[in-house]
């Protein structure tokens, strides 16, 4: 499996499929998982590239602070390490922070989708993002996370997802660390980020205001906002249209 370093710190990512490059960053806590039904809508005609996030699954969990700063520096490396030369950046929540600054700080970002993201880290429900960790215990953690509809429709990929969860997710003081990351981000200039960009939130999460996702799609010079029914992982519970849209997305642009 592929790894690379910043900063002294191991970086676990995997790549799968062939053309244009699809980087997928993570949310606070959870574990490659969290992209496995966008990984099979691109890997193909696109090379997904999925990320374990200092902290998450096989990387590195250093002690103390870690910011969006330096996550986009872990990215930056990891992208080094692979030989990428552009790239499309898919982000939730904290991982759409991340997308943010790597696309205003580095030159290898091609397109933006972010996924229940704020420009601010002072419009995000702290305690709300505290309650999805799986320190919680695996169903209340899951509350925020997905409608009742869903765990109820779906119990047999809920109990998956749970175990997913066990063996990836970032508990402890690496799950505090990522979530203060979230928290504590301000956006660059907005202004700046040029890139074609498109906002998913999800209408009931709990995390992230509806209207800070709007501000930030609007703020954006190149970006539109797309409601989604559903909380905080909203992008994965209606996971064939989301995606659908993505591959629409990254066709639009991948030959330019």
């Amino acid at each position: 499996m592929p790894s690379t370093s910043n900063d002294g710190v191991s970086l676990h990512y995997e790549t799968t499929g062939d053309g244009p490059t699809v980087v997928f960053v993570g949310d606070v806590g959870y574990g490659a998982w969290l992209w496995g039904w966008h990984h099979d809508a691109i890997a193909g005609p696109y090379e997904a590239l999925v990320w374990d996030l200092r902290g998450t699954g096989d990387s590195d969990a250093p002690s103390g602070a870690y910011s969006v700063q330096t996550l986009a520096a872990d990215l930056e490396a990891i992208l080094a390490d692979h030989g990428v030369r552009s790239a499309h950046l898919v982000g939730a929540g904290l991982g759409g922070m991340v997308a943010l600054q790597y696309a205003h700080e580095y030159n290898r970002a091609r397109t933006l989708t972010l996924y229940n993201t704020a420009a601010d880290g002072g419009d995000i429900d702290a305690d709300a993002l505290d309650s999805l960790a799986l320190d919680n215990g695996p169903e209340r953690s899951l509350d925020g996370a997905f409608s009742p509809q869903f765990r109820e429709a779906a119990p047999d990929l809920v109990d998956r997802i749970v175990g997913w969860r066990e063996a990836e997710d970032a508990t402890g003081d690496a799950f505090a660390a990522q979530a203060a990351a979230m928290t504590d981000f301000s956006a660059p200039p907005l202004y700046e980020v040029t890139q074609p960009a498109e906002v998913y939130y999800g209408v009931d999460d709990p995390v992230v205001p509806t209207a800070a996702a709007e501000s930030l799609a609007a703020d954006l010079p190149r970006g539109s906002a797309e409601a989604v029914e559903g909380r905080h992982l909203s992008f994965v519970e209606y996971a064939t249209a989301v995606t659908d849209r993505l591959v629409a997305f990254l066709d639009e642009y991948a030959a330019e």
